[in-house]
């Protein structure tokens, strides 16, 4: 919900700012984040990281969803497909949210000092312009991955294996 791309969303539909572009603010005086409701969403940054936890977490499932029940490494099925969209989907979404691309390049000076930050940065930025899309993506991925698992788990579909 603190993710900008989101806030966006929810800014116009419920406090009216701004209600669109090249429309007056409803509000006589902007007050934007510094008072309660708005402080909260300050705290993005450390959603930012939290989320990063489930992340590798996504990631160590999908990677496990290639054994087999025996424990042998190497077995592909629909599941594993799907465990690795959703968790690819959530870094991409991740890696182009605007506070990963401030924790790589920012409070920097200058670049030249740091080569391999402003290359990071760089490539960075890349994705932040697909922030949007990232975000719809990984909510769409993640909703299927949940619904797969909890209907395999059921017994109510066959988790198909390619080898």
């Amino acid at each position: 919900m603190t993710c900008y791309y989101y806030r966006k969303a929810y800014y116009r539909s419920f406090w009216m700012s701004p209600p669109a572009c090249a429309v007056a603010e409803p509000h006589k005086k902007y007050t934007g984040e510094t008072r309660p409701p708005l402080i909260f969403q300050n705290a993005h940054r450390w959603f930012f990281y939290a989320g990063l936890v489930f992340n590798v977490i996504l990631t160590y499932d999908a990677v496990i969803s290639f054994k087999s029940v025996e424990g042998e490494w190497g077995h592909m099925s629909v599941g594993s497909l799907v465990l690795v969209a959703s968790s690819t989907m959530l870094w991409l979404y991740s890696l182009s949210c605007h506070t990963c691309r401030h924790t790589i390049g920012g409070r920097l000076k200058h670049f030249s000092k740091h080569p391999l930050r402003y290359k990071l940065w760089s490539r960075i930025s890349v994705l932040n312009a697909k922030h949007q899309n990232f975000a719809w993506y990984s909510l769409a991925a993640v909703a299927f991955a949940d619904i797969y698992v909890r209907q395999v788990a059921s017994g109510a579909w066959t988790n198909f294996y390619f080898f």
